[in-house]
């Protein structure tokens, strides 16, 4: 595992999860994920989130041997996605006494999830009670909670959090809490990756499909949270999945400006086909040797049939350009094509320059329909010639492959 030391007065909780085949039941995890939680030990104790359902037992014994003994006075609720918040009914009933600090969005949320009914104490988180009455018989009731907002503090000692709102990064009630004498950013799903604390992957690869996927529609969010932590002196960044970051916090930061800013990461050219006898695919190996002989070194080629989706949703924002390859089936897009843009829609996709190959044998019509998504999203340049390929690659169709190879150069 990784060395997920914090500081002597902050220890990491969480658990790895190896077993998950899909992450939001549709992303594929090989390296699995780790659900992060940590607690900050000071005169008053603050635990800072839970952990997936699938991952409770083994976080409460990390609770119960961190804390030695101890009780915890806050049980910090940065987000609510189950992933992370998972946990909380669990941890109510082994420390009752217990106060939920959250948001105003965080609370109604939170009796959603789960059957519990929540009081309201003052700022320094004083006893309460509320009427629990009309609540189920199995529901925990009066627990207490502490409602912070933007800006607003709380005080543990010699520590102090500071909380900040960042709504849609990437859940309506998500908010994040900077610890002003350490200076640790307590980051919820924000500079997450995917990817076991046990496993040996490479931050980027992971954190750019992370975060492409699961947060990538809100760029502008990502942006204004990007402002507020601007201002504030970071030694290391804790995120809710992924390793704890120490070291140079600038070149992780970098790259959440460029994904949040839906920016080219580099140069390069992603080509996505869906092909149905394999005409199409022969096409597409055809066109990569081409690029590759005038010098272009950077490719991805995905078979959109078989080839892991978000992983290519990941290169088509990693890369400045685009070559959509498709046949025409049951006179529109073979589906495989159809689910990758509608993926690329919906995560905002644009500032990309894109080319497209139809393939069709009698109306080849793959093209219009490719078009007609690309006419949706922002500043994309559109490059001619389309390649028609009827049935099989020819002599015609080859020019083309040639003459579109020259326009994304």
């Amino acid at each position: 595992m990784k060395d997920m030391h914090v500081s002597d007065s902050v220890a990491y909780v969480g658990v790895d999860d190896t077993t998950l085949d899909l992450f939001e039941s549709q992303y594929k995890i090989p390296y699995g994920v780790s659900y992060n939680s940590y607690i900050i030990f000071d005169e008053k104790i603050a635990v800072m989130d839970t952990v997936d359902p699938r991952g409770t037992d083994e976080w409460l014994a990390n609770v119960r041997a961190a804390l030695n003994g101890r009780r915890p006075d806050y049980l910090v609720v940065q987000h609510l996605e189950p992933d992370h918040a998972g946990s909380i009914r669990r941890f109510i009933e082994e420390y009752p006494e217990v106060t939920l600090v959250g948001n105003q969005k965080t609370f109604p949320m939170i009796e959603q999830f789960f059957e519990i009914k929540l009081a309201v104490v003052s700022a320094d988180a004083s006893d309460s009670s509320a009427d629990a009455s009309g609540t189920p018989e199995a529901a925990i009731q009066s627990v207490k909670t502490l409602t912070v907002a933007e800006g607003s503090t709380l005080s543990l000692g010699s520590h102090t959090l500071q909380f900040f709102m960042a709504p849609f990064v990437h859940w309506p009630e998500v908010m994040v809490t900077y610890e002003q004498t350490e200076k640790l950013l307590f980051s919820a799903d924000g500079f997450g990756t995917f990817g076991a604390l046990s496993s040996d992957v490479d931050w980027i690869t992971e954190a750019r499909r992370y975060y492409i996927n699961i947060v990538g529609k809100y760029g502008p969010q990502v942006q204004t949270l990007l402002k507020k932590a601007s201002g504030l002196s970071i030694a290391a960044i804790l995120p809710l999945h992924g390793p704890v970051l120490k070291e140079n916090l600038g070149y992780y930061i970098d790259k959440y400006l460029t994904w949040s800013s839906y920016t080219p990461e580099e140069e390069g050219i992603v080509i996505a086909y869906a092909s149905l006898h394999g005409n199409t695919a022969k096409a597409v190996r055809r066109f990569e040797e081409i690029l590759r002989q005038k010098g272009v070194e950077n490719i991805a080629v995905f078979d959109l049939n078989r080839d892991d989706m978000s992983v290519a949703i990941e290169y088509a924002y990693r890369y400045d350009r685009l070559v959509l390859a498709s046949v025409t089936y049951d006179a529109s897009l073979f589906p495989a094509m159809e689910d990758f843009l509608y993926h690329l829609k919906i995560k905002n996709f644009q500032n990309r320059k894109v080319g497209y190959i139809q393939n069709g044998s009698w109306v080849p019509a793959s093209a219009k329909l490719m078009k007609a998504h690309i006419a949706g999203m922002k500043n994309m340049t559109e490059v001619e010639p389309v390649v028609t390929i009827r049935s099989a690659l020819s002599a015609e169709s080859l020019s083309q492959l040639e003459a579109l190879a020259d326009a994304l150069l």
